[in-house]
């Protein structure tokens, strides 16, 4: 896929300093919300999201999983992605509950 920048660059993941769910937490601000989920995969669908060390997908790639339409602030919106990415196996950590 053609990226509209480099994954690892300043406007991806920051020299590979940041991934997942943080990549897309920085493309919000407490005062774009309520955000629609459809608004969000329109303005950033094609951008990349460094998962791991190996996988890159597109911030519309994790938006299939996502099940809210849309996010009243930040922590909602923070939650479901989160959600989204470890229901579909983007989390690269697992954690056991007891």
């Amino acid at each position: 896929m053609d990226w509209p920048h480099d994954p690892d660059g300043e406007a991806g993941s920051e020299g590979r300093r940041k991934y997942g769910q943080a990549i897309i937490a920085k493309k919000v601000d407490d005062e774009d919300f309520p955000v629609s989920a459809e608004a969000f995969v329109d303005e950033f669908g094609d951008h990349p999201v460094r998962i791991d060390h190996e996988r890159v997908l597109s911030v519309a790639d994790i938006f299939e999983h996502v099940d809210e339409e849309t996010f009243e602030d930040f922590p909602a919106f923070h939650t479901a992605v989160g959600e989204a990415m470890r229901e579909a196996g983007y989390w690269p950590l697992e954690l056991e509950h007891a």
